[in-house]
């Protein structure tokens, strides 16, 4: 079985954590996304080939698509011209032609596979590759005052200090240094060279590397960037009083986001004052700035 990562269709949509970088390069579980498929894909059996490589035998799979490798196996068993569907009707995969729209075949799985448009969406594959950790792997240190609920994937150089509780399956990168009295909450991925300090509460979060959030704030369901600082007493809101779904911004059209707690999305090089607080689903662009008090309610692009 051969297969090949083609590019995203849609790059622009995952903006601002796409304003500075390609979608293969975001961190899922503090792996680069077209490392992580590949990687799942040679675990499966599939050879991973580049696109000057391809034959009617190859299976397509995109960039922005997160489709069970079970599923891949089905369609590679396929004749040439098939595609696959996901049970919402999308076309997540084919096989043996250039453009799905050059298929003949129809192949559904009700299989965990959807495409990754928004940027919120890249929580759900960093939940999921977390939470499917099988076994502790600690290179770092660990305080005897610190509480371990969970897997815990812990990079070299990485310290965890006295008070800190870890609940939940998280993936922390090298050179990081969490707590003291910090609350990590699963399934959160932390990068590496960051700070996450004294009271912060981190929950199914995706943090990329070089980014501090030092003092006493909130941050929950949410995608932070790289060189971020995170000002004392920020609170990143994650939940509507009236508990419907979060709506978002994309390119002038307001889309339900199917989640009911969902945070914040922030670009590379935020800063934030101390204090501020940022309203459920919002997006703050690369290198934007608050003032300390603030309250953000409405996109900061």
């Amino acid at each position: 079985m051969e297969a090949v990562i083609q590019p995203p269709h849609h790059e622009s949509l995952c903006a601002p954590i796409t304003s500075g970088q390609h979608v293969a390069d975001i961190l899922i579980g503090n792996i680069p996304l077209k490392q992580l498929m590949a990687t799942e894909l040679r675990r499966a059996g599939f050879q991973v080939i580049e696109l000057t490589q391809v034959t009617r035998s190859t299976v397509h799979l995109p960039l922005d698509h997160w489709v069970e490798v079970g599923a891949l196996c089905l369609l590679a068993r396929e004749e040439p011209g098939t595609c696959l569907y996901d049970g919402a009707g999308d076309i997540v995969a084919w096989k043996g032609v250039d453009e799905p729209s050059q298929c003949q075949r129809k192949l559904v799985t009700e299989a965990d596979c959807f495409r990754m448009r928004y940027p919120w969406e890249m929580l759900q594959v960093n939940s999921a590759v977390i939470d499917a950790l099988p076994a502790d792997d600690i290179q770092g240190t660990v305080s005897a005052l610190s509480e371990i609920d969970g897997i815990l994937h812990l990079g070299e150089g990485s310290r965890i200090l006295p008070g800190v509780v870890i609940e939940g399956n998280v993936s922390i990168g090298k050179n990081c240094r969490i707590g003291p009295n910090a609350y990590i909450r699963g399934n959160t991925s932390i990068g590496e060279n960051c700070i996450i300090g004294n009271a912060v509460e981190v929950k199914n979060s995706l943090i990329a590397h070089h980014t501090s959030i030092a003092h006493l704030s909130y941050v929950g369901d949410s995608v932070i960037g790289s060189h971020v600082n995170i000002g004392a007493g920020t609170i990143f809101s994650n939940y509507r009083h009236d508990g419907k779904n979060h709506r978002s911004m994309v390119e002038g059209e307001l889309l339900d986001t199917g989640l009911s707690k969902f945070g914040a999305i922030v670009g590379d090089g935020v800063r934030t004052g101390a204090n501020t607080v940022v309203y459920p689903g919002r997006k703050i662009g690369n290198a934007r700035t608050t003032l300390p008090g603030a309250i953000v309610t409405d996109d900061m692009m």
